[in-house]
């Protein structure tokens, strides 16, 4: 079977796109294209990154929900529309309800980001907090719909809202036409099927190959097993920070799109995408969520040279910028300590005067900066006497963190590295 003939068989196709780009107009932000010359370094190509991190609602769900949602009838919109999310769907429906002068109601799981409930009330939504996931917060909302005759907006798994996301892609092509690789993160895979039917329907228009690659959290990752066995595999829990995309069933529709047109799946470890916020954050000034940082995660960890794909113009997404401030706090040191620039270590010492100023002295030597001490005279490999101190400092890398712990151990000290 040809490509175009896969194309054509697909159940979103580009006209719908194309028609969901109209419906949009005035909608939604073109949002920019930033050139990543940090990141182009790192990964020996030209980089750019597509800033759906400042799109209205701060991700790129506002256009599915609302391609979807203006395509009701208005006997449909007189009954409300109901949705499940972690945050980003959870907006972009309550925003474009507000717009189409749609009653919302969203489900959302327990010890959801506080800026993410509270900003889908402000977009005036009723908020219904339950279950530990987005799975279960899920199958509340349908079964709310169910029960109510709310119209149910799934985030991922309706034609309409695939084509709303494959609008992305569009806009890709026309600001960096060069472009021959695009990664994204995956949850459902709504974003990633919309903007593979896009954009490898331009690609055959005009001749030419450009890879779609789409990205997992490692632990939330149930596209690699569906892939491998054609079909969908659930996963039985999911745990990662990059709560945008965890996510432990793929949508029917995105999967028959992806599995025919996507060219690789690969996944990125807490601490790759720790690191990638990190980069994101000092090197391009961006504020992005951990869902929308595994792509340029991907690209740190190498990830397209193990697919064997050799690129020299990618557009990696920043699908959103949703981010809790006390869990940037926690990635931050995270992806510090990733890089080797967040150091804590623990040593055992004799309980007398004049240890502590010793140490600080070996660490102030090696222009390390020193952010907390913590003395413990209690535990069960202390003896009388004896005291643990654990220490945390910046360091300028791992090669300063090898310093610093190559000068307490001349010292006659044993620091053990803490994780």
């Amino acid at each position: 079977m040809t490509e175009d003939s896969v194309i054509s068989h697909l159940p979103v196709q580009f006209e719908q796109i194309e028609a969901a780009r109209a419906a949009l107009e005035g909608v939604v932000l073109s949002t920019p294209m930033d050139h990543s010359r940090a990141l182009g370094r790192s990964v020996g190509a030209t980089v750019h990154l597509k800033c759906e991190n400042l799109q209205r609602a701060g991700s790129f769900k506002v256009r599915g929900a609302y391609v979807h949602m203006a395509s009701l009838k208005e006997e449909d919109r007189a009954r409300g529309v109901v949705a499940a999310s972690a945050g980003n769907h959870a907006q972009g429906v309550a925003l474009a309800a507000k717009r189409l002068g749609i009653k919302a109601t969203i489900f959302m799981p327990q010890g959801v980001a506080l800026p993410k409930l509270q900003a889908t009330q402000d977009h005036g939504a009723v908020v219904r907090l339950h279950g530990n996931n987005v799975d279960e917060a899920l199958a509340e909302a349908q079964r709310y719909a169910e029960d109510s005759g709310a119209v149910f907006i799934h985030p991922f798994d309706n034609p309409h809202v695939v084509a709303g996301q494959g609008t992305i892609g569009l806009e890709i092509l026309e600001q960096q036409p060069d472009v021959d690789t695009i990664v994204m993160g995956i949850g459902g895979g709504g974003l990633l099927a919309g903007v593979a039917v896009a954009v490898k329907e331009m690609a055959r228009r005009q001749g030419r190959i450009i890879n779609i690659i789409g990205v997992q959290a490692a632990n939330a990752a149930a596209y690699p097993p569906s892939l491998a066995a054609d079909a969908v595999v659930p996963l039985s829990n999911v745990s990662t920070i990059a709560d945008g995309i965890a996510v432990g069933r793929p949508g029917q529709i995105p999967f028959q799109i992806i599995k025919e047109l996507v060219d690789g799946v690969v996944t990125v470890t807490e601490e790759e995408i720790a690191n990638a916020l990190v980069f994101l954050l000092e090197r391009s000034k961006m504020v992005v969520e951990p869902a929308g940082a595994v792509g340029v995660a991907a690209l740190l960890a190498g990830k397209l040279d193990e697919l064997g794909i050799s690129s020299t113009s990618t557009v990696a997404v920043l699908s959103g910028g949703n981010i809790d401030p006390m869990l940037m706090l926690k990635v931050i040191q995270s992806g510090l300590a990733a890089a080797g620039r967040f150091l804590t270590v623990r040593i055992a010492l004799r309980d007398r005067p004049g240890e502590l100023m010793t140490i600080s002295r070996i660490i102030a030597e090696t222009e390390a900066n020193v952010t907390r001490v913590d003395h413990s005279r209690i535990g069960d490999t202390l003896g009388l006497g004896d005291v643990h101190i654990t220490i945390d400092m910046e360091t300028r890398g791992r090669d300063h963190s090898e310093e610093v712990l190559g000068r307490l151990r001349a010292a006659g000290y044993q620091p053990i590295k803490q994780n």
